[in-house]
C-alpha cells in the first residue's frame, strides 16, 4: 500500500492538520508520501519532510497553485493519485473543499472525517452530528479517497528524514476561478482550529460589544476564540469564528465554554477536547453534561473575576 497526503499550509508554515493526517495514514499503514502544493515551497517541504512516518514529500511549485483554489489544486492533487492507493486530506476547511474535487475527478466516493481505522479500507466516521457511528469499507478496485477527522487523531511528531522532490505541475491554471483575495480577523490569536486553549462565547452575552469579555480572557490565556451559532446569527462574531456541527471541529487541551447552553450541534465540535469548561447561569444547561469543570453563575461576575485571578 501507498498512501499520498495532501499537505495544508499558509504558504510558509505547514498546518499541524497535516501530521494529524499523517497519524490517520500511519494506522492504515504503508509508505506515506506528503504532496505539497503552491509557489516558493521549499521551507514547507522540508517541514513536512520532517515528520516522522514521511517517506517521501512532492513538491509542485507554480503560481496558479500559490492559492488555495481547490480547481487548481484538485487537479494536481488528482494527477498526482496515480499509483497510490490512498489518498488523504484533512478534514479542515481546506481539505473538505479540495478532496472531494478530486474525488469526483477520479471517479470514486469519498469518505468523510475518519475518526478510527479497521482496517486498509474499513474506517469508521460519525454520523447524526457524532450521535452515531457508522461503518465504511471502500471496494477492493478503487483508489481510497478520504479526510481525516483532524480531532480524533494525534499529530506525528518531528524528527523524520523524508527525502524532498521536486514535481512539475500537470495542469494548467483554471480559466474560470480567480484568487480575489484573503482576510482574516483572528488578529495575532491562535488559530482557531490548532490552538491548545479555547474561549468561546454564546448568546447570552448579548451584543458584539460585550464579546469584549471574551476576547480580552482569551488573550490573557494565550487561548483562540469561537462562539456558538447563536452568537454567529445574532450578529456578535463572525460566522469563521463559529465551533460545532456546521462550523469548526476542535480538539483542545482545554476548551472554555461561556454562555453557552450546549446545543447538540455545538457539543459535536468540541467533544474530543481534553478538559471543558463551562460557565452558565442555568444549573440545567446541556453543557454541564460533559463539561469536567461547571460553575453556574452569571457571565458578567464570572469572567472579569477570573481576569483579575489571572493578573
Amino acid at each position: 500500500m501507498s498512501i499520498l497526503i495532501l499537505a495544508e499550509h499558509d504558504g510558509s508554515q505547514l498546518n499541524p492538520a497535516t501530521a494529524k493526517t499523517i497519524s490517520c495514514a500511519a494506522a492504515i499503514g504503508g509508505a506515506i508520501d506528503v504532496l505539497v502544493l503552491g509557489d516558493a515551497i521549499d521551507s514547507v517541504a522540508a517541514q513536512a519532510a520532517s515528520l516522522q512516518g514521511v517517506n517521501r514529500v512532492l513538491a509542485t511549485s507554480a503560481p496558479h497553485l500559490a492559492a488555495p483554489l481547490a480547481v487548481n489544486h484538485a487537479a494536481e492533487l488528482a494527477a498526482a493519485a496515480d499509483g497510490y492507493s490512498h489518498l488523504l486530506g484533512p478534514s479542515s476547511t481546506y481539505g473538505k473543499d479540495v478532496i472531494p474535487h478530486a474525488a469526483a475527478l477520479l471517479g470514486v466516493n469519498q469518505v468523510s472525517d475518519i475518526m478510527a481505522v479497521d482496517g486498509p479500507r474499513a474506517f469508521k466516521r460519525p454520523i447524526y452530528a457524532g450521535n452515531a457511528i457508522v461503518d465504511v469499507n471502500v471496494p477492493d478496485d478503487q483508489i481510497v479517497v478520504g479526510t481525516a477527522r483532524t480531532a480524533s487523531w494525534k499529530a506525528a511528531s518531528d524528527g523524520g528524514s523524508g527525502s524532498v522532490e521536486a514535481r512539475p505541475a500537470a495542469a494548467e491554471a483554471a480559466a474560470h476561478t480567480r484568487f480575489v483575495g484573503l482576510e482574516s480577523g483572528g488578529g495575532d490569536r491562535p488559530d482557531l482550529q490548532t490552538a491548545d486553549v479555547v474561549v468561546s462565547g454564546g448568546r447570552a452575552l448579548g451584543s458584539s460589544e460585550n464579546f469584549e469579555l471574551i476576547y480580552r480572557l482569551a488573550d490573557k490565556l494565550g487561548a483562540g476564540v469561537g462562539a456558538s451559532r447563536a452568537a454567529v446569527d445574532a450578529g456578535y462574531v463572525p460566522n469563521d469564528m463559529q465551533v460545532g456541527q456546521t462550523g469548526k471541529i476542535i480538539a483542545p487541551d482545554l476548551y472554555l465554554a461561556v454562555g453557552i447552553s450546549g446545543a447538540i450541534q455545538h457539543l459535536t465540535g468540541i467533544k474530543d477536547a481534553g478538559t471543558i469548561v463551562a460557565v452558565n447561569k442555568d444549573a440545567d444547561a446541556p453543557i454541564f453534561e460533559i463539561a469536567d469543570i461547571g460553575l453556574v453563575g452569571d457571565l458578567f461576575s464570572v469572567v472579569p473575576e477570573l481576569e483579575q485571578l489571572l493578573d
